[in-house]
């Protein structure tokens, strides 16, 4: 038997191999502003109606004793089903460019998050999000493929996050708002966001992610992330120190005390499991 020092350095070589292999297959899509979704009425009273999506969430998320949030997916009656396509239908016709930014934002995030559980539920059982058959490597998932409608233009998963959300507001607590369908993901809220709350909910998330071991691990001096810091690296400042402060923004005061000590992130991690209550 090797000596125990011996061991644990394979050991931790073992998992650099295996998050540089992730790195080379996980990467977010280019940001890509859509122009068209610029268009907004500042003087707008309108308000959406979230309604059927938080009876939905407050059904069938379960918070677990590790905070995470999982969906009950096995569970979900035919009844809300329809009940979630209905609401997702109603989302597809309303004319969003005719409300203000604040109710814009909450309609693509809850949109973001209800296609999301609509698509695992079109393919429940699966073991994880990436299983489920999109347009391109069946290995990638369905962020590609074209979901929904709205005003009469097609939309995928990606074009929400990446063309619509991330360039338009430049907020990078939107992240956290998002939920993925994996347990590695920020989690999926058990109610909607609202825009006369958003600001409180967007900071919320953030915090209770990144105080989540999911987002940061700290062990034998070395400073290991959710591999959605590096996904967006550059909605968070664009380099090591720059994640870390935003970091230290939202982070407990003895986890900032503790990130004041690194200078650089040491490697990534994601758990593409399904956040499957189910099971």
């Amino acid at each position: 038997m090797w000596p125990r020092t011996i061991q644990r350095a394979l050991v931790a070589v073992l998992c650099l191999i295996a998050v540089s292999r992730v790195a080379g297959v996980d990467a977010a899509p280019p940001v890509g502003l859509w122009e068209r979704w610029r268009a907004h009425d500042a003087n707008s009273a309108r308000k959406v109606d979230h309604g059927a999506w938080e009876v939905f969430l407050r059904r069938y998320v379960r918070i677990g004793p590790d905070n995470i949030h999982r969906v009950a997916y096995g569970m979900v009656t035919p009844t809300d089903r329809k009940a979630l396509d209905d609401y997702l239908a109603e989302l597809s016709r309303t004319p969003i460019s005719h409300y203000d930014r604040a109710a814009q934002l909450a309609f693509w995030i809850n949109l973001y998050n209800a296609l999301t559980v609509k698509t695992v539920l079109e393919h429940y059982p699966v073991a994880s999000i990436r299983d489920v058959p999109g347009p391109g490597r069946l290995d990638q998932g369905p962020w590609d493929a074209p979901l929904i409608e709205v005003e009469a233009q097609a939309l995928s998963l990606n074009d929400i996050h990446d063309r619509i959300l991330r360039p338009i507001w430049r907020d990078p607590r939107i992240l956290y708002a998002l939920s993925c369908g994996a347990l590695g993901c920020p989690n999926l809220q058990p109610a909607p966001f609202t825009s006369d709350q958003l600001d409180h909910q967007l900071s919320q998330a953030a915090m209770a992610y990144i105080n989540d071991p999911r987002c940061i691990q700290i062990e034998e001096g070395q400073l290991v992330v959710s591999s959605l810091l590096r996904w967006y690296r550059e909605d968070f400042g664009g380099s090591d120190r720059a994640v870390i402060n935003h970091l230290m923004g939202f982070a407990e005061p003895r986890l900032a005390m503790k990130l004041q000590q690194f200078d650089r992130i040491d490697g990534d991690v994601f758990d593409w499991r399904l956040n499957d209550a189910t099971t």
